[in-house]
């Protein structure tokens, strides 16, 4: 189990071979022509809710998002992992969960790299245990500007650097050393930067690219640039019960919730490993039960979180910028998302200091997380739908027709789908050795405006004990190691009716469902 630095010497890699994996077992890829093989962009935020893009609802401002949203297809039920590594890991190894040959695990983007792309990652990287080492960045992509797990977002002045460091391909890199641009640093911007170096080296180089983004926004700490902040300061003062109506109204105008969808019941976090450790700030409360004061220090946590994803999608509206650039928009596939649901966890460090500055460490509070999982119950990692359905926006000008997309898609469809574009299959072996089953299937028909068979089975939440398995209009789902629920999402998207006592005989049948997975 990694539980240091997975950087360190013990985990480098033989170092670079231009062509990160060659399988012997593999005669020849199936290759497109190059001028087929679009580019892709992967983006993924991090404990973003449902509700937290303009084109999901939100008030906050998302115009570069929301102009790959209008343009292009929106999920109404996508899913993810739930949690940050969970669901990296799986979409690297194209796994719900940790399974048999798991040792053997291929990242997609070493065979796109076989096929023809060139690869880059910048951001963060985090994996469970299970990932085997070829996963990682420095392992499965030509290049690649990295951080593990969590850092700030400005330097941080105790310590003069990040938590984690950044790796320049596998060798750390220090802040006085990056590609900065505009002072003070911000984290955001700077992996932009090395973002469209990379869009850069493969257009010199006239190879088609994938370039995988994982933003850190908008994970704790709240830290923002002022400018952004002062978008926002105010207007959360009308609280998080009217945001969330107002959210769920747009929802049902822009037709990605039913007309009749219900909001969840206004939940606090219950994860007793998780907090709450301070209090009424991690307990949902109405918010005209709030005092005055406390409403405006409310407001402006809020605010920095607003103001997180707005420059985020400042930054995505200049790689988009560098695509209509380069003349390669019509030919690039983007895929946002987010990991999971928004987070309530109380990982606050000094209450003295304010969320914003790099000197402050300040996590969101429990009433809005929830604010942005509207109209959904439960946070990051629940299995709930507060936790792992999320937005996906596929915005591909030359291939995908605007419009809503309603089929179920999960985030290990991704892997799939990046083979079918690079015109490569998935070997059955490595080094003479069986590779793990693929769980998702090709999402390409779906942005050729085709139908494709509806997953036999959806797995999502983190461990056990917050897990949910979906089959159909049917998911059983656990609170923290209770009891399984029951619901029918078809009539009841907000989970308001456990129907497990009503109908037992469902429950075994999803339970079963999900111990037959358990043995592939």
């Amino acid at each position: 189990m990694l539980t240091t630095d997975p950087f360190s010497s013990e985990h480098l890699p033989q170092m670079k071979k231009l062509l990160l994996f060659i399988f012997s077992t593999v005669a020849f890829t199936l290759r497109l022509a190059a001028q087929d093989q679009p580019n892709v962009i992967l983006m993924i935020a991090d404990d973003i809710g449902f509700s937290d893009l303009g084109s999901y609802g939100s008030e906050i401002e998302t115009p570069n998002l929301d102009k790959l949203a209008y343009g292009g297809l929106r999920f109404t039920q996508f899913y993810n992992m739930a949690k940050c590594e969970t669901t990296r890991s799986a979409l690297h190894t194209g796994r719900f969960l940790k399974g048999k040959h798991i040792e053997n695990a291929i990242p997609f983007s070493t065979l796109m790299a076989n096929s023809g792309y060139y690869t880059a990652m910048v951001g963060k990287e985090h994996f469970t245990s299970w990932v085997p080492a070829r996963c990682f960045a420095v392992n499965a992509f030509h290049d690649s500007f990295v951080f593990y797990k969590i850092n700030s977002f400005f330097v941080r002045p105790e310590t003069g650097q990040f938590e984690y460091p950044f790796r320049l391909n596998g060798i750390r890199i220090d802040p006085e050393d990056m590609d900065v641009h505009q002072k003070p640093l911000f984290k955001t911007d700077v992996m932009t930067n090395y973002a469209l170096s990379y869009i850069d080296k493969a257009n010199d180089n006239n190879q088609p690219f994938f370039l995988y983004l994982p933003f850190h926004v908008a994970h704790y700490p709240l830290q923002a640039r002022p400018e952004d902040i002062a978008k926002y300061r105010g207007k959360y003062k009308i609280g998080w019960d009217v945001l969330r109506e107002q959210r769920l109204k747009r929802q049902k105008e822009m037709g990605l919730v039913p007309a009749d969808t219900v909001l969840s019941p206004p939940e606090a976090n219950i994860n007793k490993f998780r907090g709450p450790y301070r209090g009424n700030i991690y307990k949902y409360r109405p918010w005209d039960s709030v005092d005055e004061a406390e409403q405006d220090e409310l407001d402006l946590e809020q605010s920095v979180f607003a103001a997180m994803i707005d420059r985020m999608d400042q930054n995505i509206g200049r790689i988009v910028q560098k695509l209509e650039d380069i003349k390669e928009r019509d030919n690039t596939l983007i895929l946002f998302f987010t990991d999971n649901g928004s987070c309530p966890y109380d990982s606050n460090v000094d209450f003295a200091v304010p969320p914003g500055p790099a000197e402050g460490y300040r996590t969101l509070s429990a009433a809005w997380a929830l604010v942005g999982d509207t109209p959904f119950r439960y946070f990051k990692q629940y299995g709930h739908e507060g936790g792992t359905h999320t937005h996906l926006i596929a915005n591909w000008p030359s291939t995908i027709n605007p419009g809503l997309n309603h089929d179920m898609a999960h985030l290990t469809d991704i892997y799939p789908t990046m083979l079918e574009l690079a015109g490569t299959e998935y070997p059955d072996t490595l080094d003479g050795k069986p590779t793990p089953t693929l769980d998702g299937e090709s999402m390409v028909p779906l942005f050729k405006g085709e139908s494709r068979a509806e997953p036999d089975i959806i797995i999502s939440g983190f461990t056990d004990r917050f897990r949910m398995v979906r089959v159909g209009d049917w998911k059983i789902v656990k609170v923290n190691g209770d009891d399984w629920e029951l619901y029918n999402l078809k009539n009841d998207p907000t989970e308001l009716n456990d129907l497990a006592n009503q109908n037992p005989t469902k429950l075994k049948e999803l339970e079963k469902a999900y111990l037959d997975y358990q043995k592939t």
